[in-house]
This record gives C-alpha cells, sequence and structure tokens, in this order.
C-alpha cells in the first residue's frame, strides 16, 4: 500500500472552489511534488489526506498519525507556548520522539527554547515545525509550503534537511509548494494541481522529457500548431507555448526549443487548464 492513496476525491464549497475528482498516490521512498498556483486546492487536499475535512465524495487515506510529519504553512500551535513547551505538549504523542533531535533542529534553526511561538517569524514557525515533524522519524513527511517565508540561504538548508531524510529508503515525501524550484533537486514524482483538478501525473522526468518549451515567429504559428500548443500566448511579435516534444521536434528548424523547468510545467499546464 502507498503511504498516500487518493481516488476520486471531490469537494466542494460555498463560493463555487471544488476539488473535482483528484486521483493520484504518493509512492513509497520517493519524494512527490505537489505542485499548482496558490488556491489551485493544495492545501484543501492535504486536509483531507489527514481526515481534517469531510469529502462529498471518493476517498482519501494515509499512515497513521504516529507515522507521519506534517509541516503546514503556519505553525498549528498556541501562540503563548514556548518553543521547550512545544516538544513537552506533543512528545508523548510519539513513542519515537528524539528530543536530540529536536534540540539539534531547533539549534540549526537559530531558536531559542524561551521563545514565544506567537514571537516567531514566518520562517522561524516554518523551522520549528520542521524540528516537530523530523523529531520521531516519520516514515512519511507531508509538506504544505514549507520554504514559503524562508530567505534563499533558508530554504536551501531545508532542502538540505530534506536531502538528508530521504537519504533512508523508508522515507517518503509529499511537497507541496507553488515554488517549483524547490523541487528541482528533489521531486521524483510530479502532481499538479489546476482549480481543484489534478492536470498532470507521473515521474517527474516523464513530464518534463514529454514537453518543450517553443517561441517562434507569427508566420510559424499554423493551425497545427496551435491546435497542439499548450497554455499558447501570442502577440504580433511572436508567440510562445509548450508542445508535446514531437510537435516541438517538427518544427525546431524554425523555432527556438528549450526542455522546460518543472516551473514552466506549472505555468504552461495550469494556463492550458484554465482555458487562457
Amino acid at each position: 500500500m502507498n503511504p498516500v492513496e487518493i481516488s476520486h476525491l471531490t469537494k466542494r464549497f460555498k463560493g463555487g472552489f471544488a476539488l473535482e475528482d483528484v486521483t493520484f498516490s504518493v509512492p513509497a521512498g520517493y519524494v512527490t511534488g505537489f505542485v499548482g498556483a496558490n488556491g489551485a486546492g493544495k492545501t484543501t487536499t492535504i486536509k483531507a489526506i489527514l481526515g481534517m475535512i469531510h469529502l462529498d465524495r471518493g476517498s482519501a487515506t494515509c499512515l497513521p498519525h504516529e507515522r507521519i510529519g506534517v509541516v503546514f504553512d503556519s505553525p498549528p500551535y498556541h501562540g503563548q507556548w514556548r518553543v521547550r513547551d512545544v516538544e513537552r505538549g506533543l512528545a508523548p504523542f510519539y513513542p519515537t520522539w528524539d528530543s536530540e533531535v529536536f534540540a539539534r533542529e531547533i539549534g540549526a534553526a537559530g531558536l531559542r527554547p524561551a521563545q514565544k511561538v506567537e514571537e516567531l517569524s514566518r520562517g522561524m514557525g516554518m523551522r520549528l515545525q520542521m524540528a516537530v515533524a523530523l523529531a520521531h522519524n516519520p516514515e512519511l513527511l507531508i509538506l504544505d509550503e514549507p520554504t514559503s517565508g524562508l530567505d534563499p540561504l533558508a530554504r536551501t538548508e531545508m532542502v538540505d534537511s530534506l536531502a538528508q531524510y530521504m537519504t533512508q529508503e523508508s522515507h517518503t515525501i509529499l511537497f507541496s509548494t507553488h515554488i517549483t524550484a524547490d523541487l528541482d533537486r528533489l521531486a521524483d514524482y510530479l502532481v499538479i494541481l489546476s482549480q481543484g483538478r489534478v492536470v498532470a501525473n507521473g515521474t517527474a522526468a516523464d513530464i518534463v522529457d514529454s514537453f518543450r518549451v517553443v517561441r517562434g515567429t507569427p508566420d510559424c504559428l499554423t493551425p497545427e500548431v496551435r491546435m497542439a500548443s499548450l497554455g499558447l500566448r501570442s502577440t504580433q511579435l511572436g508567440w510562445e507555448a509548450m508542445l508535446p516534444v514531437a510537435d516541438a521536434e517538427a518544427i525546431a528548424e524554425r523555432v527556438v526549443v528549450e526542455r522546460p523547468t518543472i516551473e514552466d510545467l506549472a505555468v504552461y499546464i495550469a494556463k492550458e487548464a484554465r482555458g487562457e
């Protein structure tokens, strides 16, 4: 069984937003990047995985809570708790809690045991959550925008920490983010979400290798190329889009062709899904 299994998950909200028929799995021993713009439905999906919301249809299952480490986009702890209180409050729920790991992680983050949660910056709050998540050696890490609010150095250090965590074959990460550069080093699989729907799902290598970013002059934008294009943006001076690799190679002599980044994939596929 995969650490996370989601099947035909549907959840509708007042105001119009909905998760529609979301289906994907998170395979054990790998990093799955969960990519989408803010508001795409990533946090709602994670709440469904954790059993925090009622589903209208479908299912979402994961490992038991004591085998999971979770980092939300903001700390869920009481604002008056001090850093040391966070450990005292949570350690009893985890038989495998390791105080040495917690102390090491808060030290690396520059956190002081006497600091109150409400006094922490957004970045420091994320680092505190990471310390909690790693302190009981979970099999699965679920991360909701863990690098949001961090400066470049802190982001690099966190990604390094995640890479170290993944040196154990039994570990798995579901990494939700809109900062796709964080996934370039880590992601084995990608799930791209747009407006509550999965628009791409597979290995990172396969998805990246299946497309090319193409830029050309107006005379190269034939009806056939237009039909094959994803996220087409056209002006009087030229156009750019993402094309399946075979279509891109067919016109490579007349256009500029580049291998996409994960960010390119997220942007162009999401544009296509929105009909832009």
